[in-house]
């Protein structure tokens, strides 16, 4: 069994008069990097930048505060010792200070998972009691986790042994939908292209499973990258493989050729494999007498 990773973070997680020790693991991790970097191709070395000041070039890193802009080309500047001021000092425990279902919660404001686990033996009865509270009234548990400055709101939930702590965007955040679904147009819809549809939805349903799906861009750049580090000719990918731009098509035939092509094929018949005729069926029935000699046909010629 491999060994657990260092703990993103350590503390209490309360429920009124309640404190369980608890320890964040990581629940992602980085994919495979596909960075490419800028290189200077006479050279071949790597592009880098330099903090510049138009108008006066370079400048040293210890002349650099940060500022907040409240116009074009105009900030506010902000000094070291007043951010730190402002600063929130990193809490040792996550309150469970709301309840609610998980449907209420907007898919869009979910941000980064992380695996609770309790820390140590004398805080596993207490954990496992809250994680089953959890499953059995379908809550899950909304605080707040202060670390390094920042403020964040999470979701507490079961997640098989364990919990599952997601991160959550705040309101200010998210931009507003109505903005972008504006122009689409309300239709009355033909109930048969809906069903068709539906049909095809149903048809493709099933469990979802991960390993199904993979990073064809990561793949095709790493399988480039050993080509050419390996001087072996470089293969493209194939033009069926490529998005055509949009086409204007009859959507109801299409919808219908669909779901013709996607529905359950029967097995072929004993005659469609080419096994034993029937009993019915004479013997020397369905033998040609142009066959040749011996009533045998000659075998295929092979191509050159």
């Amino acid at each position: 069994m491999p060994s657990r990773p260092r703990a993103y973070w350590t503390g209490y997680l309360r429920l009124s008069l309640v404190s369980i020790g608890v320890e964040l693991y990581a629940a992602t991790a980085s994919a495979e990097s596909t960075a490419l970097h800028q290189i200077h191709k006479p050279s071949g070395k790597r592009v880098r930048y330099e903090k510049v000041v138009p108008g006066i070039g370079p400048i040293e890193t210890s002349d650099i505060v940060k500022g907040f802009e409240i116009d074009d080309d105009s900030y506010v500047v902000l000094e070291p010792e007043e951010l730190e001021e402002i600063k929130l000092e990193s809490s040792r425990a996550i309150e469970l200070a709301q309840f609610v279902d998980r449907a209420e919660i907007d898919p869009r404001y979910f941000e980064k998972p992380y695996y609770v686990v309790p820390e140590g033996d004398v805080s596993t009865e207490g954990f496992i009691v809250i994680r089953e509270a959890l499953t059995s009234t379908g809550k899950v548990g909304l605080g707040k986790l202060t670390m390094r400055g920042r403020e964040d709101l999470v979701a507490v939930m079961p997640f098989g042994k364990g919990l599952l702590l997601e991160t959550l965007r705040y309101q200010n955040e998210l931009r507003a939908a109505d903005p972008n679904f504006a122009d689409i147009p309300d239709l009355k819809i033909d109930k048969e292209m809906v069903e068709l549809a539906t049909e095809l939805i149903q048809r493709k349903s099933r469990p979802f499973d991960p390993t199904q799906f993979r990073d064809a861009y990561a793949e095709a750049l790493k399988q480039l990258v050993e080509r050419k580090r390996a001087g072996r000719a470089i293969i493209t990918t194939g033009e069926a493989e490529r998005r055509e731009p949009g086409k204007v098509i009859n959507l109801i035939e299409a919808l219908k050729k669909s779901v013709g092509q996607d529905a359950p094929r029967r097995p072929p018949t004993e005659r469609g494999r080419g096994g034993a005729k029937s009993a019915s069926e004479p013997r020397g029935s369905g033998r040609s007498k142009s066959t040749g000699r011996s009533g045998k046909t000659s075998p295929a010629k092979r191509r050159a």
